[in-house]
């Protein structure tokens, strides 16, 4: 199947590159209701599978046992932008834990947030791996390891009990069992299953009220944090921290590398996944807005479409939603 194109960018009055993808909508029950292009491709959901990968943290006990906020939650749901409000609750987290930034195995890079990134080259400062933008989920691995008296060394390993507890948690929300797995950028394993079970997985972490009282508490509080400390959970200014804050308690999202977008709508006990063809983040973020825009969930509808600007902060055209988005109907 060819992907239908979900969005546009124009500079002028022409359209001068597309990007095709698949949505999938879904509800707790395994009723699609919505989709465009193909749905059942198998996709590596990346970072947007964080919230499932949090639910060992919350549900084995852990975060409760190390006395962990809303904040530490939401971080364990992150791709930060490597803020002080991150790296400093990064580091607080570890230091409970009687470890170190040596512990984590994700490596290093630059924060995204480019003041603190400039602050950092002015002083001479080399970014460490709290830096990395999965560092909380890193801590959260690591806060189970600590929990069950296990190896905290090799914890990303995909054999690792921890890792395999993200996995049971994935098979069991998602309905699907042969789960295939790749490395991730932060070095911990990444499943991949059709964008229709990750949607299903996404509804019933919406619907959590149907799970098992340990996981439903678990998902309950997950979604949460996540909606209350939006900026926490990815950085000051960025698309999902906005996108968080228009739904005024309805949604959450979360990004994931190479085009990839989750929702979580409790209200409607819906779960979202988009993947974009060619792994653009800039046709992601217009094509969750317009689908948080069709569920009604979207206050700011400003988040629908995004200038092209030029070297001059001039605006000379626009990314938005194609054909196919806008006549999207829920079934």
């Amino acid at each position: 199947m060819t992907n239908p194109i979900l969005v546009e960018v124009t500079r002028g009055e022409i359209v001068e590159s597309v990007h095709r993808g698949a949505v999938a909508i879904v509800d707790a029950n395994g009723h699609v209701r919505a989709a465009l292009g193909d749905i059942d491709a198998t996709v590596y959901p990346r970072s947007s599978l964080k919230p499932i990968q949090a639910l060992p943290l919350v549900e084995s006990g852990a975060a409760d046992r190390l006395g962990l906020s809303e904040q530490h939650i939401a971080l364990a749901c992150a791709s930060h932008s490597g803020e002080a409000m991150h790296t400093r609750l990064v580091a607080e987290w570890l230091d409970r834990l009687g470890l170190t930034e040596a512990d984590l195995a994700c490596g290093p890079h630059p924060p995204r947030h480019e003041p603190t990134w400039r602050g950092m080259l002015s002083r001479g400062e080399n970014p460490t791996r709290i830096h990395n933008n999965c560092s909380g989920k890193h801590a959260g691995f690591l806060t189970v390891a600590r929990h069950w008296e296990v190896a905290t060394a090799g914890y990303e390993t995909v054999e690792h009990p921890v890792q395999q507890a993200v996995a049971e948690a994935l098979r069991a929300l998602s309905d699907c069992q042969q789960l295939t797995w790749g490395v991730d950028g932060c070095a911990a394993p990444n499943f991949a299953l059709p964008l229709e079970r990750f949607a299903r997985a996404l509804a019933r972490m919406a619907a959590s009220d149907k799970l098992a009282p340990s996981r439903s508490d678990a998902a309950r509080r997950i979604v949460a944090a996540m909606m209350d400390h939006p900026e926490l959970m990815s950085g000051t200014g960025r698309v999902c921290a906005q996108l968080i804050r228009s739904c005024s308690g309805k949604a959450v999202v979360k990004t994931g590398a190479e085009g990839v977008y989750a929702g979580i709508v409790p209200p409607l006990g819906l779960g979202v996944a988009i993947k974009i063809d060619d792994g653009a983040g800039r046709a992601a973020e217009i094509a969750i807005a317009w689908v948080l825009h069709a569920l009604r969930v979207l206050d700011d509808l400003r988040l629908l479409s995004q200038p092209v600007v030029d070297t001059r902060g001039a605006t000379v055209g626009e990314r938005r939603p194609a054909t196919a988005l806008t006549t999207l109907v829920l079934r």
